[in-house]
This record gives structure tokens, C-alpha cells and sequence, in this order.
């Protein structure tokens, strides 16, 4: 399982799910932990009722249909299927009204859906989805790369509140691909995932909303500031040894 883990933190996100499949065949016996534990990149569908979209994951799934966070009903329709409690899904609603608006403002465009659900040690669990299609045909606003994905992932366990005080534990994953194809510079791919950690105690004097908004705001920026430092400073500073811009180049005296 180890070898597993280590294997799929190495393959581009846009490889996942076949390396994963693969590894299900082979491991069946570990193929709970295999779906709890590795992130693939996220898919989109459409609720028909509510007329928007949501994406897909293995926390809004159950057997093989998914519940939308707009109308609360699985896509296709399940019997007997799990459902937050009114309290819990009110509090998904507003998440989910907040939440789009955060994406519109830091994405310009893209797709959001926050789940919740309760958990066995009297708090609940939330998660915060954002998926960015940057490609031409995309609905990115920008649309400069034949093909670019942006998956973000957080997931946060709130405990229960003691004396007006609740742990948070937030983990966070992000999915990058990118690949431009143009005459000038040529075809170009860049693929990775980054995953980071981070717990805190805060009051809940402001509301759970409010204290999961800034963990996720604070998170993002430390993870787009390691993708642009790790990703891109390490390929332009490969790029531009293996091939010195013009300007950098002398050429000897006639």
C-alpha cells in the first residue's frame, strides 16, 4: 500500500485514474483505501432541476449516483440514501452561495460545490471544491492554453465546540495541468499535485463559515505561491540554462 501511495504521488494528474484503476486490479483487497486516499481530478455534471453544475467526488458519492448541493437529490436517483441533517444542510446552502463567489473573485470563472456531512465525534466534516478549465473550449474567462485544469480539494474536520472554542483540521490538495502548443514556443506540458496541512483552534464566535473561509483563503495562497516557486521558478530556471535568452548570449568579436 505504501509502494502504492508513493507510485500515484508521482503520476501527472491528467494519468490518475488509469494509474489508478490499475492498481485496483492489483490491490483489490486494498481498494477502500486506495478511493478514500488518492485524489483524482474532478468531474462535472449537471443537475437538471436547479439548471447548474456540480462536481463530482467521493464525498458527495454514494454507490454510483452523486447528491447535488443545489437541489439535494442523487444524480441518477437513489433510495435510502444519506443525507446532511437540516442544520448541517442549511449550513451547506449558505457555504455554497459564499463559496461561488470567492471562486468568481480569485478565478474569474470555473466551477464550486461545498459538501457536509456529520462524522462520528459530534462535529462534521466539510468539503470545498473549485475546478478551473483554462483551455480554449473551457469556461475560463482567459482561455490562453490548449489545455489547463485547475482541481482544488479542501477538506475540513471540525470537532465539537468546548466552551466556545472548535478544532479545525484542514487538508488541501490541488491539481495542475497545463500544456500550450503554439508556433513561437512550441508544445509544452506541466503537470503536478501538492497537498498541505494545517490545524487550528478559533473561536466560533464568528461562525464555522466564517473560520473555514479564511483557512481555505490563508491555504490557497501558500499552496499558489509553492506551485509558482516549485513548478514554474525551477522550469525557468531550467529553461533558461539549457537555452540562455538572446540577451544573455555574447557573441565573440568579429
Amino acid at each position: 500500500m505504501e509502494a502504492a501511495m508513493g507510485l500515484m504521488r508521482r503520476i501527472p494528474p491528467k494519468h490518475t485514474e488509469t494509474a489508478l484503476s490499475a492498481l485496483l486490479s492489483l490491490l483489490p483487497h486494498h481498494s477502500s483505501d486506495l478511493l478514500s486516499q488518492v485524489d483524482q481530478p474532478l468531474k462535472v455534471l449537471c443537475d437538471m432541476e436547479s439548471g447548474k453544475e456540480f462536481i463530482l467526488c467521493e464525498y458527495n458519492r454514494d454507490a454510483d449516483s452523486y447528491r447535488s448541493p443545489w437541489s439535494n437529490k442523487y444524480h441518477p436517483p437513489l433510495e435510502d440514501a444519506p443525507q446532511p441533517s437540516p442544520e448541517l444542510r442549511k449550513l451547506e446552502v449558505e457555504a455554497n452561495e459564499v463559496f461561488a463567489i470567492y471562486r468568481d473573485q480569485y478565478y474569474e470563472g470555473g466551477i464550486s460545490s461545498v459538501y457536509m456531512w456529520e462524522d462520528e465525534n459530534e462535529g462534521f466534516v466539510a468539503c470545498f471544491l473549485i475546478k478551473k478549465d483554462g483551455s480554449k473550449s473551457g469556461h475560463g474567462r482567459r482561455g490562453y492554453l490548449q489545455e489547463g485544469a485547475w482541481d482544488a480539494i479542501h477538506v475540513i474536520e471540525v470537532g465539537p465546540e468546548e466552551e466556545g472554542i472548535a478544532q479545525y483540521c484542514l487538508t488541501s490538495t490541488v491539481m495542475l495541468t497545463l500544456t500550450t502548443d503554439n508556433e513561437s514556443s512550441g508544445s509544452f506540458n506541466l503537470s503536478g499535485s501538492i497537498r498541505r496541512q494545517m490545524s487550528m483552534k478559533l473561536s466560533v464566535s464568528d461562525g464555522h463559515l466564517c473560520n473555514m473561509g479564511k483557512m481555505i483563503e490563508e491555504m490557497e495562497g501558500k499552496l499558489r505561491n509553492s506551485l509558482d516557486q516549485v513548478y514554474f521558478g525551477k522550469t525557468k530556471e531550467m529553461v533558461c540554462t539549457l537555452r540562455p535568452p538572446a540577451e544573455l548570449v555574447t557573441l565573440p568579436d568579429s
